[in-house]
């Protein structure tokens, strides 16, 4: 028996992780657990609107029994493409209704991205913002497997209209597409038929890069959302007394797991609030004075820097947790500060359906002496994590190597893709690419990341992607990508780029280039135009001696 099988941090859990098994055998048994527990209750606030419980549970039923009659059936996926709206929900909701898959799509992506993602994940129905697909969507969707396009407004379920968010915004129709509430209505008061889920079925797609850069659909299943939900709720106080605010973007695991389904659980009230802008957060923790909330520090962070900001907005909370991207103790002891709330880490991946370590509630992470990292918790209950070396050996505990979880989490596989589920998930347990260890009492530290991906404000980037968006520019020979320090973003991406002969750009057309070709988290914010990338004798670009030589001028 290894260390990490003797399971070091049980010692903070007690006995209570020993029993910790899953309530319900799939998601959508434990919405309706959480309908019939309180029907009347908000299932979701967006604004100055609200949707009940039961309400909830009768919009998802039109809109499944909708989806059955346009062919949709057992396996099948819809795709979402929203922000953080109440239709996000419903659409859920209902694929799960109609036997189906919902595949979450970031709302950024814009129109190379989204083709990849709805041809590979092989969609049949796409729910957009009339804007997105106006915009986006329209000249994407003929050249995938999608049949039927619901369009709806970030407008509905609220009569407020923000001018700090909506300003300008209208209603529009598109031709060859489905008003999604008018869909609905159609089929309002009718109700599925029923539909058996099995715990590894797969509840939902969401997309991450792999360590080629290439987009992989992990295959979520109810069994990982349930038994995260679980854990949100019960070590992390996830809707303990109150609401829930969506800091999160809901397409990400953070906002399916941290907000969606934990709501759906315990049951609690879903705040909603569009997209961040932080000013309109601070005016909704106010109006609606939720206990907790689960997002990226730099989010944390925007908001105490947010004009107007004071303690009180912060007054209603019990329970905040940061994830996404490390938090340093420095940070960790201005919020506490600012706003009398020790904020938590938790540390994921996609691939573990939300947290595999967690800070459980009310116990500070300690500071590493040496590195002084913060810890990102201890392993989750039934979460074996382990520290290994290159050789795919356990580390001794306080060692150094990469960062490997085993447990209820963890994903079955990614979509279509079965040598990258050999190579990353051995034997169902993920290979994280994240490197860091675990002292002696089961706290585990991050002190480096395996690979190149670049965190700028909690989003994973890729340096493939970027470099393959600039290699379609005209006058680029080569170009190396690499993360740097950022202020506000934690990292920022910077591209080192040597030109072809005789072409000539500059710095700010190239980065116009990228932006109109990527998600606004993706595009290079620096770029430096040189005569000749570094490399090794075998022509490996070297990323590292870009990374660590100072700024241009």
């Amino acid at each position: 028996m290894t260390a990490y099988d003797e399971r070091p941090w049980l010692a903070l859990y007690g006995d209570q992780s020993a029993d910790y098994e899953m309530e319900f055998d799939n998601a959508l048994d434990m919405f309706r657990a959480g309908v019939a527990r309180d029907p009347g209750g908000d299932a979701l606030k967006y604004f100055d609107g609200s949707i009940s419980r039961q309400e909830l549970d009768e919009l998802s039923d039109a809109l499944a029994v909708g989806l059955l009659a346009n062919g949709f059936s057992a396996g099948d996926r819809l795709a979402v493409y929203l922000q953080n709206v109440p239709q996000f929900v419903i659409a859920m909701v209902a694929a799960w209704k109609a036997g189906g898959v919902m595949v979450s799509i970031n709302p950024m992506s814009r129109k190379r991205e989204l083709s990849y993602l709805l041809k590979d994940s092989g969609a049949t129905v796409l729910v957009s913002l009339e804007a997105l697909y106006d915009e986006v969507a329209r000249e994407v969707v003929p050249d995938t497997d999608v049949r039927l396009v619901l369009t709806t407004s970030e407008l509905e379920f609220q009569t407020r209209n923000d001018e700090r968010l909506f300003a300008g915004m209208s209603r529009q129709r598109h031709e060859g597409t489905t008003d999604f509430l008018e869909f609905i209505g159609e089929h309002r008061g009718q109700v599925p038929p029923p539909v058996e889920l099995k715990p590894d079925d797969v509840a939902f797609l969401t997309y991450t890069s792999g360590t080629t850069g290439v987009p992989k659909g992990a295959m979520n299943t109810h069994r990982n959302v349930v038994f995260t939900a679980q854990v949100y709720r019960d070590w992390v106080r996830a809707g303990w007394g109150g609401a829930i605010f969506g800091i999160a973007p809901l397409f990400h695991i953070t906002g399916l797991i941290g907000h969606v389904a934990v709501s759906m659980l315990v049951p609690a009230p879903l705040v909603l609030a569009y997209r961040f802008e932080p000013r309109v957060v601070l005016d909704a923790l106010l109006e609606h004075r939720p206990t907790f909330t689960i997002g990226a520090i730099t989010a944390l962070n925007a908001l105490l820097n947010a004009p107007g900001f004071t303690k009180d907005h912060f007054a209603s909370f019990t329970s905040v947790y940061s994830g996404g991207a490390a938090i340093s103790p420095t940070a960790e002891k201005a919020f506490l500060e600012a706003t009398g709330i020790q904020v938590h880490n938790a540390y994921g991946l996609t691939e573990t359906t939300s947290p595999m370590t967690v800070t459980p509630f009310g116990s500070p992470s300690p500071v590493d002496p040496t590195s002084g990292a913060l810890s990102v918790g201890v392993p989750a209950p039934n979460t074996i994590v382990r520290i290994q070396g290159d050789d795919g050996q356990d580390q001794p505990l306080g060692e150094i190597g990469e960062i490997v979880a085993d447990g209820p989490q963890v994903v079955s596989g990614y979509w279509g893709k079965p040598e990258e589920t050999a190579a990353n998930l051995p034997g169902g347990a993920l290979r994280s690419g994240d490197v860091g260890f675990m002292n002696p009492e089961g706290w585990v530290f991050i002190v480096d990341r395996k690979k190149d991906m670049i965190n700028a404000s909690g989003y994973k980037v890729w340096p493939r992607e970027v470099e393959d968006v600039l290699a379609e520019h005209p006058a680029v020979c080569e170009s190396a990508v690499v993360g740097v320090p950022d202020e506000k973003r934690g990292e920022t991406v910077k591209a080192f780029v040597s030109l072809r002969a005789g072409a000539h750009t500059t710095a700010e057309e190239l980065i116009a280039h990228c932006k109109e070709r990527m998600a606004a988290y993706k595009y290079p914010r620096q770029i430096e135009i040189i005569d000749e990338l570094p490399k090794t004798v075998t022509g490996k670009i070297l990323r590292r001696e870009l990374r660590d030589q100072p700024p241009a001028g």
